[in-house]
């Protein structure tokens, strides 16, 4: 197994040290690098504690020999694109093993902001978190196995209230709904 602590590092312009200081408990740099290049073994433990210091799925910091995932190969600059020293592993830039759970909403019709294809990407909020989401676009569930997707405007004593996106929409109002997923990430296909 080869490890991809280093591409995840320099994808989030982490140093060594940074990422030494942000494990639980600290660690050292000079560890860092050795867990990085494999002069240290990578126990599940190091795993688990550099994954919460980098704000990524455990499971992403390996990867089998034949893995063909993408790579990253330019950064595109105020001087346009530049290519990098070397290339490296892309990674998924949200953790999928947040607290809470992802879900996805496929946009089918466009409607705002959101095109044909699009993906958003959302973060399970629970209902004492509610307040965290206010003014961000949330996909809501509702009676009957239906939902409501929009900007959040208001909550008060357990309602929610959203704003559909598109023109001429009317504001939506869920009484107690049992989670709300707040938009972290839009996957468009170009």
């Amino acid at each position: 197994m080869i490890n991809r602590i280093r591409d995840i590092r320099r994808q989030k312009g982490l140093t060594l040290a940074d990422v030494a200081a942000r494990c639980s408990p600290p660690t050292t740099a000079q560890t860092i690098g050795r867990l990085e290049t494999g002069m240290r073994s990578l126990s599940l433990s190091w795993m688990n504690r550099i994954a919460a210091a980098l704000e990524v799925d455990p499971q992403l910091l390996v990867k089998a020999e034949s893995d063909g995932q993408p790579s990253l190969v330019a950064r595109l600059g105020p001087n346009g694109p530049e290519a990098l020293p070397r290339t490296m592993e892309a990674v998924i830039p949200i953790a999928t093993n947040g607290d809470t759970p992802l879900v996805v909403l496929a946009v089918d019709t466009g409607a705002g902001e959101y095109r044909s294809g699009d993906q958003v990407w959302l973060r399970q909020l629970e209902p004492e978190d509610f307040g965290k989401a206010l003014n961000r676009d949330v996909l809501a569930p509702r009676p009957g196995g239906r939902f409501a997707f929009g900007r959040m405007i208001d909550r008060d004593d357990g309602r929610v209230a959203l704003l559909p996106p598109g023109i001429g929409q009317r504001q939506v109002v869920i009484d107690r709904p049992a989670w709300i997923g707040v938009a972290e990430m839009l996957v468009r296909k170009l």
